[in-house]
This record gives structure tokens, C-alpha cells and sequence, in this order.
């Protein structure tokens, strides 16, 4: 596995991590009900999109076009669930803004999956 794809298993894992553990969060250490959903929202975007980086991890390895994908998916975890973590937290309303932009993200990377996929088949 070259190096490039490494950092991605390991942005994923943590990812993964970090999507369990505020799950895990919202589940037992919230008592604010809106709080909760946020948090449990959040998690359940950024777990999925986690899985997204470590299979495109196991797929593209030798792809440069691959990268994009995991980037995506990567910076739309930050920006989504991280926003929605902080307004659970008691963050400013304005924090909201910044949500949208996280699953712009997120359909770019699957986009970018897409056609990474059709760009590296040789048929």
C-alpha cells in the first residue's frame, strides 16, 4: 500500500472513531433532546462517509484520480458533522451556516467516486 493511501486508512479509522464516540455521546451523556439528535445525526453522517474513505482507500491505491474522493469525504465530515457537533455544544447559531457546505461536500465526493471509477476501468 503506498504511503498516500495509509494516511487516508488512518484519516478514516480516526474518523470512525470519532463517529462512534459522539454516537456513543449522544446515547448516554446528552439529557437535551435537540442536542442529542444533532450529535446523533452528525455521527451517523460521519460514520458513513469514514467507511467511504477507507474503501476508497482498498480501491484506488495505485489511482491518483482516487484521491479526490476521500478528500471530499474527509473535509465534508469536518465541516458537517463538526458544525452540528459544536451546535450541540452550545456553538452560535450562525455555526449552522457551515453545515450545507459539509454535504456539498459529501456529494462531490461521491461524485468525484463516480468518476474516478469510470476513469480508471480500461474496458
Amino acid at each position: 500500500m503506498r504511503r498516500g493511501w495509509r494516511i487516508w486508512t488512518a484519516a478514516g479509522a480516526t474518523s470512525g472513531f470519532v463517529a462512534v464516540c459522539a454516537g456513543a455521546f449522544a446515547a448516554h451523556g446528552m439529557t437535551d433532546p435537540r442536542a442529542a439528535g444533532l450529535m446523533r445525526t452528525g455521527s451517523t453522517y460521519e460514520l458513513a462517509h469514514a467507511l467511504a474513505i477507507l474503501a476508497c482507500a482498498g480501491l484506488f491505491q495505485g489511482a491518483r484520480r482516487g484521491m479526490l474522493a476521500p478528500a471530499c469525504f474527509l473535509a465534508g465530515s469536518v465541516l458537517f458533522s463538526g458544525s452540528l457537533y459544536a451546535l450541540a455544544f452550545g456553538a452560535p447559531r450562525w455555526t449552522g451556516v457551515i453545515t450545507p457546505f459539509g454535504g456539498l461536500l459529501f456529494l462531490a465526493g461521491w461524485a468525484a467516486l463516480g468518476w474516478s471509477a469510470l476513469g480508471d476501468c480500461t474496458a
